[in-house]
């Protein structure tokens, strides 16, 4: 296990040995329990950092800030972009005394873990992954702040907080827009992981608060192409299209081979043969708009293959979220007119800042890593009370904009949507809040459960309603509805129960089955502390 480890005192001098440390029992803090309504709503600043002249440095103690990052192991080059993106930070702006270390959890996680905690950290910055920020929460001070880097609801709470970007905003985003739109009814297609099952329930939750109605969900396999093409295949209805376009062109050709028909009934009904037989499917779909929840690889693929069984642009529109965010997602042509939810654009200092400390290709993560040394650096300087500062309801203005933390160790991240123009270059059509000041999301967390698939409602298509053929052959070839699915629940039989009322209000109700139970008194407040559902 690898620690490096660096004091700034007005300028990076190198690597020391002391810190700052208090042995003392940390006290208990109740993170669930953190009342923020007292803070008055103040406009954004970054940070409150002093170098911004939004705090006052109250003292020059040490301060002591531990680094969670895989440095080495297959994942390095995610702790390096963020390790780099912390070091410009630090460069930037560091107050006069702090000590910045950093822990390897590439190979060895806990032993990583354990080695942060012996230095007493104020702060924590990391771990990048949801298992580590579990072990992490179960082992560390109640009162220690860990900015990690997992969005994994599961793995927050009790001080571990998330800086990246919730998938619940950007699916709450798009479905706003969708409902912006005048989208009646959508679909998911999603991928078969936990998160994918988690953001397909976010969606449900969001359709339910604003207007779109859920009719499908899909799962697919990453990266799969087998997967996705047929996933693609069952979510454009394929085979009940196909189906009513084979029933149309038999009824047709029967009625040519078996009937007596004039001059203009045949080539009447001819044309149509012909134009049927250019195409595999007939019948629209009960939806007019996708929602994907992948990247954007997976999700070009399954926008081709939606082409391709006949999901028309004029059928349904295509909608994304931040999965799509850094992608090539313009290179595909059937992209074009999505839309999709972003964080904003990063600002130019950062981007020339992280430049001067890395030769390596700059991510989103980088810019929640130079958010998280930020923040860090504003809890210990700032002058405010260290909770505060952190749930301070205003939020921040960060490197990819608007955001602001949560007691339950959630954030909230304003994005943007952007649309892909008739050139495939993304245009923004919906900008980013710049305030809290009204509530940028609605759906309660508690909503948000994992979803399983959901085959899509509809009536089905009959054939008939897509051919003209003679009035006098309508009974004789009538055709069936295909592919119906209502999604009606069986109706459940109840035991029929029959009460004999009395004839007066003073007589008492007698049954065999009925034994009156004698009334007591009972006091108005305990009525009061008890809610009654039905």
């Amino acid at each position: 296990m690898r620690m490096n480890r660096f004091f700034i005192y007005f300028i990076l001098t190198g690597i020391l040995s002391g810190c700052a440390t208090d042995n003392k029992a940390p006290s208990t803090i109740d993170w669930s329990d953190i009342d923020t309504t007292a803070n008055s709503l103040m406009p954004s600043n970054l940070y409150g950092r002093p170098s911004d002249g939004y705090g006052t440095v109250v003292d020059d103690a040490n301060r002591n800030i531990a680094v969670l990052l895989p440095l080495s192991g297959v994942n390095a080059a995610v702790g390096q972009t963020i390790r780099s993106s912390v070091v410009a930070s630090v460069l930037s702006s560091a107050p006069n005394s702090l000590s910045v270390s950093f822990f390897d959890t590439g190979i060895d996680a806990i032993g990583a873990i354990n080695s942060a905690l012996e230095i007493n950290p104020d702060v924590i910055i990391g771990p990048v992954f949801a298992d580590n920020a579990r072990m992490l929460r179960d082992i560390k001070p109640n009162n220690l702040p860990v900015l990690s880097f997992t969005s994994d609801v599961s793995a927050l709470g009790d001080g571990v907080i998330s800086m990246a970007l919730m998938p619940a905003n950007g699916v709450e985003a798009i479905i706003h827009e969708m409902s912006s739109d005048n989208i009646k009814n959508f679909i998911i297609i999603a991928p078969d992981t936990n998160s994918g099952h988690f953001m397909a329930g976010a969606a449900k939750a969001a359709s339910e608060y604003y207007s779109p109605e859920l009719n499908g969900v899909f799962f697919y396999q990453e990266s799969n192409p087998e997967s996705i093409k047929d996933i693609a295949q069952s979510a454009s209805m394929n085979e009940m299209r196909s189906a009513a376009n084979t029933r149309a062109r038999v009824v047709i050709s029967d009625i040519l081979t078996n009937e007596q028909l004039n001059i203009l009934e045949k080539s009447n009904l001819n044309n149509q043969l012909e134009k049927l037989s250019k195409k595999e499917t007939i019948g629209g779909v009960p939806y007019d708009a996708v929602l994907f929840l992948g990247n954007a690889n997976d999700s070009k693929t399954l926008a081709s293959f939606l082409r391709y069984y006949d999901i028309a642009a004029s059928d349904a529109r295509f909608y994304g979220t931040t999965m799509w965010d850094g992608a090539d997602i313009a290179s595909d042509i059937t992209m074009s007119g999505a839309k999709f939810a972003t964080l904003p654009q990063a600002k130019p200092e950062f981007y020339a800042l992280y430049e001067q400390v890395s030769n390596m290709p700059i991510s989103r993560l980088a810019s929640f890593g130079y958010d998280a040394m930020n923040m860090a650096i504003g809890m210990m300087y700032s002058g405010d009370d260290m909770l505060s500062y952190l749930f301070n309801p205003s939020g921040y203005n960060g490197t990819d904009g608007l955001f602001r933390i949560k007691t339950t160790g959630e954030n909230e991240r304003a994005v943007r949507i952007m649309q892909l123009d008739a050139s495939g270059t993304p245009v923004e059509v919906c900008s980013a809040a710049t305030n809290f000041i009204t509530p940028i999301y609605n759906v309660q967390p508690d909503k948000i459960k994992p979803i399983k698939s959901l085959e899509i409602k509809t009536v089905g298509i009959d054939p008939d309603d897509y051919i003209k053929i003679p009035e006098r052959f309508r009974d004789k070839y009538n055709s069936e509805r295909i592919g119906a699915n209502t999604r009606n629940a069986p109706m459940i039989e109840q035991s029929k129960i029959v009460a004999i009322l009395p004839d007066e209000d003073s007589e008492s109700v007698k049954t065999e089955n009925y034994t009156p139970i004698k009334k007591e008194q009972v006091m108005r407040s305990y009525i009061e502390e008890y809610e009654i559902f039905e």
